[in-house]
C-alpha cells in the first residue's frame, strides 16, 4: 500500500456481531500485517477482543449517537485523534459515525472513504439527507454491483469514485476437509435429522424478508416428498412470526418436515449436513455472506435471482438461480439440485469452492480493499 508506515482510522457504531463490524475487523487485520497501523473507532461491543486479536487499536468513542448534537461533539474528538495520532486516512462503514468522521476528515485535510454495506431505505428527504453522507467519500465502496448501482441512480456517482469490493468468506474456517469428528454427528442427533435423509436449508435469522414462508411453501410443491426442511436462525424475540411458521407448515402438511432449529454456533458442521442451501430472501439482499459460505462448504445452492446472489453464483455451475418470491420457481430449483447424482453434485461443489476462493476469499476482500485506499494514499 504505501512504503512508510500509515495510520488507517476506521469508525463505526459499536463492535457489534454484525458483518460490517466483521470487514472492518478484517480490513485492520491487513492493515496490521501490511506493517501500518490500524486504529478502530467505536463504542465498546462484544467484537473487542477479536479486533484487538486481529491487531486493531480501540478507541472508545460514543460514536453509535444520531444525536445532531451528539455527532458533532464526536467530530471535535475525531479531529483531535487524527491530528494526535496523525491519521493518513478516515474509513466510516456506518451512517452516524460517517458523518462525525466526514466533518473530522474534512477539516484535517485527510482523505475520507465510505462504505456502504446496506441498501439504505430513503423513505423521507430527511432519511435521504441521513444516508447521503455514505456517498461523499472520495472513495465510496459498495459491497456489490447491485448496491453500487443503487449508490448511482441515487447520487450519479461516476467510476472515478464509485469501487465495488464484495465480502469474503474465511476459506480455512468453511472448508469441508476441517469440519472432522462428530461435529456433523451431534447436530444431527440435536435436531432429530435422519442421515439418510435429503436435507434442505436455509441459514437466515427468522425474519419475513428472508422467505421462510417461501421456504415452506416451496418444499410442499418438491416432487422429492421425503426432503427436511431446516430453518437455521434465530428469530431474535419475533416469536409470533415463529408461530405463523409453524402453523403454516402444519397446514400444509409438513409438521414433520419443516425444523427450526435455532441460531447454529458451528455453521461450517450445519451446512455440511444439507444437500442443497437456499437463499429466498423476498428482497435483494446487498450481497448475502451465508451464500459464498456455503459455496465455499462444496454444497449445493439455490439463490434467488437478485441483489448480490446473483453475482456470487454461477447458474448452472456453482449452484442454481430462480426467479424471486415464486415457490414453484424455488421448488423446481431445489428438485433440480436433488435429481443430480454424487459425482455431478461433488464436481458442482468443487467448481464452487474454487470459484468462491478466487473472487470471494476475505483476502481478495482485503486486497482489494488496500488498493482502494493505495489510490488514495499513493
Amino acid at each position: 500500500m504505501n512504503d512508510r508506515r500509515l495510520t488507517i482510522l476506521q469508525v463505526l457504531p459499536r463492535l457489534d456481531m454484525g458483518g460490517s463490524e466483521r470487514v472492518a475487523i478484517q480490513i485492520a487485520e491487513a492493515i496490521h500485517s501490511c506493517g501500518h497501523t490500524a486504529l478502530i473507532a467505536a463504542a465498546p461491543g462484544p467484537l473487542d477482543s477479536l479486533a484487538k486479536r486481529a491487531g486493531a487499536e480501540l478507541v472508545p468513542l460514543p460514536l453509535k449517537t444520531k444525536n445532531p448534537l451528539g455527532i458533532w461533539r464526536n467530530a471535535g474528538s475525531l479531529q483531535k485523534l487524527i491530528a494526535a495520532r496523525k491519521v493518513d486516512l478516515v474509513h466510516a462503514h456506518s451512517r452516524a459515525p460517517a458523518w462525525s468522521a466526514y466533518f473530522a476528515a474534512r477539516r484535517s485535510g485527510v482523505p475520507f472513504v465510505t462504505t456502504y454495506h446496506g441498501g439504505y431505505s430513503e423513505t423521507s428527504g430527511l432519511k435521504r439527507r441521513y444516508n447521503e453522507v455514505m456517498a461523499k467519500g472520495d472513495r465510496v465502496v459498495a459491497v456489490s454491483r447491485y448496491i453500487a448501482g443503487l449508490i448511482q441512480q441515487r447520487y450519479g456517482l461516476g467510476d472515478d469514485r464509485l469501487r465495488v469490493v464484495h465480502g469474503g468468506v474465511d476459506m480455512v474456517k468453511f472448508d469441508p476437509v476441517t469440519v472432522q469428528g462428530d461435529r456433523t454427528v451431534r447436530l444431527a442427533r440435536a435436531w432429530r435429522a435422519d442421515a439418510g435423509q435429503p436435507m434442505v436449508m436455509l441459514p437466515a435469522r427468522l425474519t419475513s424478508w428472508k422467505g421462510q414462508k417461501l421456504f415452506i411453501e416451496a418444499l410442499a410443491q418438491l416432487r422429492h416428498k421425503d426432503v427436511l426442511g431446516l430453518l437455521v436462525g434465530d428469530d431474535q424475540g419475533r416469536h409470533a412470526y415463529t408461530r405463523e411458521l409453524v402453523r403454516l407448515a402444519q397446514s400444509l402438511g409438513l409438521a414433520n418436515r419443516v425444523r427450526m432449529v435455532g441460531h447454529a454456533e458451528d455453521m461450517p458442521a450445519a451446512l455440511m449436513l444439507a444437500d442443497v442451501v437456499v437463499n429466498c430472501s423476498g428482497k435483494p439482499e446487498a450481497f448475502g455472506l451465508t451464500v459464498i459460505e456455503a459455496q465455499a462448504m462444496g454444497r449445493v445452492v439455490v439463490a434467488a435471482n437478485h441483489g448480490g446472489a446473483a453475482e456470487t453464483v454461477l447458474s448452472g455451475e456453482s449452484g442454481f438461480l430462480f426467479e424471486p418470491n415464486n415457490a414453484a420457481a424455488l421448488a423446481g430449483a431445489i428438485d433440480a439440485a436433488l435429481d443430480m447424482d454424487l459425482s455431478a453434485r461433488l464436481e458442482l461443489g468443487r467448481v464452487a469452492r474454487a470459484h468462491v476462493g478466487q473472487d470471494f476469499s476475505i483476502q481478495a476482500m482485503q486486497a482489494r480493499m488496500l488498493d482502494v485506499y493505495a489510490e488514495l494514499l499513493g
